[in-house]
């Protein structure tokens, strides 16, 4: 078992002191499994946009999910070997390199699933480097490369679906502190005519509380899909909670572009609501980006493909000893 042991800081999954690179058959595929709470998507390819296979699991109890996962990195292999693996999993996980928990699901809502570590369980058996980032740090890293942010030096990824997540990149790097960014988890006020009850186990009025999937559905009796005449009005007031959150996130870092996926993304005319909303949430301060008409506000360039594509991404990282800055 090789495992890549960094959280990614300047987009290098290799620390100093591993010394020497790996190294790996130049000839083989990178594979990327972007881990979400409904569905594993695993997938390979040599580097770039292109997809060489791709699979689906279905997201259940962790054991059998995970077995099917590593069964599904043989198929997209074809009998070609494999020179990484990356992975973009969903949230909390633990990247502290020296915590002696590093690669482990913290603690969840999703039933099984605290506790469980991704990287080793990936990794068992394995002689090829194998590294862990979130699934929005991926997506924000393929969206940079490829995508809606490729034209923009400070990017930020929002998924907004069962839950609510987001990567950032910024200064030519991911940014991470401690431990990953939990934007879901801003703190926003709460609508005055809003009743609905937070949907988030852990804070009362956090944007994943009262703008996920989850919140949307619960307030309205419907998912997003299904609302029928209560489209406009439940798109404003989804707009109005994500102008919030991005205004707490750009105070701490400010963002030239924020891309906007997951299931709630398509809600019609979603990201012009949001862009209307963001000089009354921000105050047009800080200046730069509010006072100069930003940040950019748009959807995914890549769509569904952009987490396991910045997963790929992450493996080809893997392999290569010098940190790079995709765009």
């Amino acid at each position: 078992m090789r495992v890549s042991r960094s959280s990614l800081l300047s987009y290098s999954p290799m620390s100093s002191k591993q010394g020497k690179m790996p190294t790996s058959d130049p000839s083989g595929l990178y594979v990327g499994v972007e881990l979400g709470g409904t569905k594993m998507v695993i997938a390979s390819g040599t580097g770039g946009r292109s997809i060489a296979a791709r699979e689906e699991v279905r997201t259940t109890d962790p054991d059998r999910t995970l077995h099917d996962v590593r069964a599904a990195i043989g198929t997209v292999a074809n009998g070609r070997s494999i020179r990484a693996i990356g992975l973009a999993s969903f949230g909390p996980i633990d990247l502290r390199t020296r915590s002696g928990r590093y690669g482990e699901i913290l603690n969840t809502p999703k039933p099984g699933w605290s506790g469980v570590n991704i990287l080793d369980t990936i990794s068992l058996g394995r002689d090829v480097p194998v590294v862990i980032d979130t699934d929005v740090n991926a997506a924000v890293i393929a969206e940079k490369t490829w995508g809606a942010g490729r034209e923009y030096d400070d990017v930020a990824y929002l998924t907004v679906g069962t839950g609510v997540g987001g990567g950032i990149w910024a200064n030519g790097r991911l940014v991470h502190g401690a431990n990953h960014p939990e934007i879901g988890h801003i703190r926003v006020p709460r609508q005055s005519e809003d009743n609905h009850v937070s949907s988030c186990p852990f804070h009362e009025d956090c944007l994943e509380g009262m703008a996920s999937g989850t919140a949307v559905r619960e307030r309205w009796g419907s998912g997003a899909e299904t609302l029928g005449h209560l489209t406009v009005e439940a798109t404003r007031l989804e707009a109005w909670y994500l102008a919030r959150g991005i205004a707490g996130m750009c105070s701490v870092v400010p963002i030239d572009i924020v891309i906007i996926g997951g299931g709630l993304s398509k809600l019609p005319g979603l990201h012009a609501e949001v862009a209307m909303a963001l000089d009354d949430a921000s105050g047009l301060y800080p200046p730069v980006p509010f006072a100069e008409g930003g940040p950019v506000i748009t959807r995914p360039v890549l769509g569904d493909d952009a987490g396991v594509l910045g997963a790929i991404e992450l493996a080809r990282f893997a392999t290569r000893g010098s940190a790079e800055t995709p765009g």
